[in-house]
């Protein structure tokens, strides 16, 4: 008796049910399979006839698909077709055990060996076989198995797969000697040993359960092919004694694919279990904050950051999309932006402050424990972008850093490391304080043509008109340092880096006329210089949120932001449901005018929440209170409650939040609390702060307690995020210059008027760019709010690359320190 074995079909049904049952739960997703074929193609080039893949290009490729969350297996097919040598071992190792639907991988193999069925992938021939005799109806455990081959893919696993169905097992092969005895004890018979009908019937026990697995092609004149298709057993005359019997073809092959489906399906189930759609899959660091708190450096010490390969993983990077730089920082390739640009953005929140005050107000604090807050507490993608610190002033006082207590960026040793530009960033290129290699390099140029310059005969004559002109000093230097930083803030893709560095101006000849880099035929040179820097640098917080670290230009000359590449990036990274935490440098009238009349404008990103700090210290002094100098004495004033001071302070706090309201976005005002603050004056600046128009205000303690510190400040945040809003710029560009600046005077500083002097009025042609004030405070001694003054303009400068003026009051100092 024997029964023709080919009903894959039940299998297909099965597996169509369980993904009909992912439907229901995901729609939309399914499964998804990549079968490698390494083959040698044909090329269209003549010098290279064919295309040979080589080891390292089959190792990324099989990379990228482990990283892809959209891919659940991955077979390689064998043997691996190239001339150049390849460990099909090495190859096959690579893929991911959890993505390995083959069951060949050394891990998933030993987990089979040892008996882990439950924990494997099992291969699928081996596997499908196990459904041919499930299929039977006979009982495996107690049966005498033989399984005739050892090959890693058929023979190897069906050995173990019987063994751990406890049937008895004999293993035998080509050489074993009473192979015809071995066959005739069995109850179950597999064949895999790839020799043309090396069974003979006549061995075969009666009624045995007999699986075919060879595949053979013999000599068949009849055939139009000239061969015929047949298995590793006798089929005619074993048919005649076993009790059910494989067909070749048409017998496990069909089952294979079954099987192949089959593991790709428990695969993508695998994959379900952890899967929330948008939603990273991130561990975060459970923060145990101490009464006596140690210093910010010790903490950073104390904390032990996730690798950034695993980090990159984890918000959905690729390794072929990240660069590290150790094991804790890596760059961002700017490719990613095109992976994700049809995923919708993020909510965006910007964290802007009110005038900066020596006591600090902790906005980079406030914008990492937030981003903590969000990710860690309350389970929504979140991502902070801050800059990176730069040793110049802000607004001549201190700021800049990245965080402290609890809410830091870390290692923060290497957020803090300077990266010059090396000798030729550094002061003019005429007069003593040039570098020697400065002068070598005019000097060369002087001579003739540099390599970089061959044939360009304009660039040269461009080079040596300037080269003695007076305007060549250090401060032009030293501000085209800033705008080199200013382009990488502004800058939306490499082209727009390139363009934008082209049109940068670096001298003026001597009758005036300014010289760009595209002049001195050094554009292509500078973007290739920068092409690593526009990058944004990926880091993380103390508690392993992440955190895009990027460039740092001054906020008394520049936007003061980070970048627009890592804010985009940032935005495709968290999906729509997630948000993204910058900061705008300065206080509210500056920073975040700034942000959105220059840096909005360029990226054409809209924030939904404006996110205003204040600490009661620093309203004091803005009421009134004693001056703080470094090294001195806390006055008690800021130690002890002092509610009076506290009401005057307020009125600036009211000014500050009418002035982010002016941009038509909601505010919410975060308190940062301090030890010494008192139930009263808290609720005081609350009450003040929506009394002022804040749709909410919240203390907050990021710096004492990490992101849990802002689990009420974050919740008040996607409140906000959910409100309509529509924001509008505070000025047209179509608008004379001294209309701009009047109006952000008037608008943000409280100016009755504004009285440019002669420098300031010789810009023509320049009136559809944006104005960047270069603004210190126009008098220390008047606090609160200021008014009835006249804001005096003593120049009016372009950044042509950058794309805007920067206003010059009173005196600033224009020297960038770079930071790629």
């Amino acid at each position: 008796m024997w029964l023709f074995l080919f009903n894959s079909r039940l299998v297909r049904e099965r597996l169509k049910k369980d993904v009909e049952k992912m439907w229901i739960q995901f729609p939309g997703f399914r499964p998804g399979l990549v079968v490698l074929q390494v083959r040698i193609v044909e090329s269209e080039s003549k010098a290279n006839k064919f295309l040979k893949p080589r080891p390292a290009q089959v190792l990324r490729c099989i990379v990228t698909v482990n990283e892809n969350p959209e891919v659940h297996g991955l077979i390689v097919q064998l043997p691996l077709d190239s001339v150049n040598t390849m460990d099909p071992e090495k190859v096959i190792n690579a893929v991911a055990p959890e993505k390995d639907v083959d069951g060949l991988t050394s891990i998933n193999a030993g987990k089979l060996s040892r008996g882990n069925l439950g924990d494997c992938f099992i291969p699928c021939t081996p596997k499908g076989c196990m459904e041919l005799i499930r299929q039977t109806g006979t009982s495996v455990a107690g049966k005498n198995a033989v399984v005739i081959g050892r090959s890693k893919v058929v023979g190897a696993p069906m050995y173990s797969l019987l063994l751990w169905s406890h049937a008895t097992v004999t293993s035998c092969h080509s050489k074993t000697t009473d192979l015809a005895a071995q066959v005739g004890r069995a109850d179950i018979l597999v064949v895999g040993a790839g020799r043309a009908e090396m069974v003979k019937g006549a061995w075969v026990k009666q009624g045995a359960v007999v699986i075919d697995c060879g595949i053979n092609h013999v000599p068949d004149p009849s055939r139009a092919s000239g061969v015929r298709v047949v298995g590793d057993v006798h089929y005619p005359s074993a048919k005649e004694r076993a009790g059910y019997i494989t067909q070749v073809p048409g017998g496990v092959g069909p089952m294979t694919v079954a099987m192949l489906m089959e593991n790709t399906v428990q695969s993508a189930k695998h994959f379900l279990k952890t899967y929330q759609p948008r939603k990273w899959n991130i561990s975060y660091t459970k923060l145990k904050p101490q009464k006596s708190q140690p210093s910010d450096t010790t903490l950073a010490h104390s904390c032990t950051p996730k690798t950034i390969g695993q980090l990159a993983r984890e918000v959905g990077l690729f390794s072929k999309e990240v660069e590290p730089y150790g094991t804790t920082r890596a760059k961002v390739r700017l490719e990613i932006i095109n992976r994700f640009k049809a995923q919708p953005d993020g909510k965006y929140v910007v964290v802007t402050g009110i005038t900066p005050t020596p006591l600090g107000e902790g906005k980079a604090t406030t914008t990492l424990g937030l981003a903590q807050a969000l990710g860690a507490h309350l389970h929504v993608n979140s991502f902070a972008c801050v800059c990176q610190p730069s040793q110049g002033s802000y607004f001549g006082v201190k700021g800049g850093g990245v965080g402290g207590g609890y809410s830091q960026v870390l290692p923060r040793e290497e957020v803090h490391l300077y990266h010059s530009l090396g000798p030729l960033r550094r002061r003019s290129v005429e007069g003593p304080d040039s570098s020697p290699l400065c002068f070598r390099y005019i000097f060369y140029f002087s001579r003739g043509p540099c390599n970089l310059c061959v044939g360009h005969k304009h660039a040269q004559a461009a080079f040596l008109d300037c080269l003695k002109h007076p305007h060549l000093q250090g401060e032009l230097c030293r501000s085209v340092a800033s705008e080199v930083m200013a382009v990488l803030v502004l800058s939306t893709s490499l082209e727009d880096m390139r363009c934008r560095l082209a049109r940068t101006v670096v001298a003026y000849s001597r009758v005036g006329n300014p010289v760009t880099t595209e002049d001195l035929g050094i554009s292509g040179v500078l973007a290739a210089l920068m092409r690593e820097a526009v990058m944004p640098n990926l880091m993380q917080t103390m508690e392993g949120s992440p955190v895009f670290v990027h460039t740092c230009p001054l906020s008394d000359i520049a936007p003061g932001n980070s970048s627009i590449l890592a804010d985009q990036i940032a935005l495709k990274l968290v999906g729509p449901e997630g948000f993204v935490v910058t900061e705008a440098g300065g206080g509210a009238e500056t920073g975040m005018e700034r942000f959105v009349d220059i840096k909005c404008r360029a990226s054409g990103l809209c924030p939904d929440v404006m996110v205003m700090v204040a600490s009661v210290r620093a309203l004091k002094m803005h009421g009134g209170g004693p001056a703080v100098t470094a090294g001195s004495v806390m006055p008690k004033e800021y130690l002890e409650e002092n509610l009076t001071l506290l009401e005057n302070g307020c009125i600036h706090l009211k000014r500050q939040v009418e002035n982010a309201m002016a941009f038509g976005l909601p505010v919410v005002v975060a308190i940062n609390t301090f030890s010494s603050d008192t139930g009263a004056e808290l609720e005081l600046v609350c009450a003040r702060a929506k009394q002022a128009g804040g749709v909410e205000a919240v203390p907050c303690s990021p710096w004492a307690e990490g992101g849990a510190g802002a689990v009420e400040l974050g919740q008040a945040v996607r409140r906000a995020a959910d409100t309509p809003h529509r924001m509008n710029f505070l000025y047209d560009l179509e608008i004379p210059i001294v209309n701009k600046i009047r109006t952000i005077a008037r608008s943000m500083y409280g100016a009755d008027n504004v009285e440019l002097l002669p420098e300031a009025q010789d810009q023509k042609g320049l009136a559809n760019l944006p104005v960047c004030m270069a603004k210190t405070h126009h008098d220390a001694e008047r606090k609160g709010v200021p008014t009835g003054f006249t804001l005096l303009v003593r120049d009016v400068s372009v950044h042509a690359g950058a794309g805007f003026l920067y206003a010059s009051v009173g005196w600033v100092s224009t020297e960038a320190l770079m930071r790629p």
